[in-house]
């Protein structure tokens, strides 16, 4: 499917709905790290790590054969992985945890106090861009978007490529081919400034 992003001016409006919906951490912490939906639902307390700002992503939220949901070890060694976050990040997530000490997941589901079901999580994506009237963007979108913010700000195409968990930065590079020539663009404008200042 074609990729969309959430624009740069959207983004207050996309988190101003999110925490009015009392899910600002979970939405926030999609935005800063793109991971996926199925990683983001299996992700526990146990997972942060407060003094080094990471998460540790080693298990998702998947189908059985008999189409019930579990949670097990993702299927690449690459999708394993430890995400850096900013501070921002984990004090949400520290207060969010605050609102429900006794459970082990960092997102519990309000209704039953399980995992939360990646399912719902996309419903709720759904009604948060309608509260902000915004287009609609499936959930695998806000993955996009982290990539695209992050490679357009200058990280690194590998550094990206191991926070989104893909199995190779040839992969990552394929996939966002177009953010990454805008780059190139910039970077030859830059280039040519420096050079017409010296000569």
């Amino acid at each position: 499917q074609e990729m969309k992003t959430l624009q740069p001016e959207d983004l207050k409006a996309y988190l101003d709905a999110a925490e009015r919906r009392n899910a600002l951490a979970m939405f926030y912490l999609e935005l800063v790290s793109g991971i996926r939906k199925g990683e983001l639902v299996a992700l526990q307390w146990e997972d942060l790590n407060i003094a080094e700002k990471t998460i540790s992503v080693s298990k998702q939220a998947t189908k059985d054969a008999d189409n019930k949901l579990i949670v097990a070890r993702p299927k690449t060694e690459n999708s394993i992985r430890q995400i850096s976050i900013p501070q921002e990040a984990v004090d949400l997530l520290v207060k969010e945890h605050a609102k429900h000490p006794g459970t082990p997941w960092l997102f519990p589901s309000s209704r039953t106090g399980g995992m939360y079901h990646p399912d719902s999580v996309a419903t709720l994506h759904q009604r948060i861009l309608k509260d902000a009237g915004l287009e609609r963007l499936r959930f695998h979108d806000l993955r996009h978007t982290f990539a695209t913010l992050a490679l357009q700000n200058g990280v690194d195409i590998k550094t990206v490529s191991g926070m989104l968990g893909h199995f190779s930065a040839g992969f990552t590079l394929d996939t966002y081919a177009h953010v990454t020539t805008a780059a190139q663009k910039e970077a030859a404008r830059t280039t040519e400034k420096v050079l017409t200042a010296a000569i």
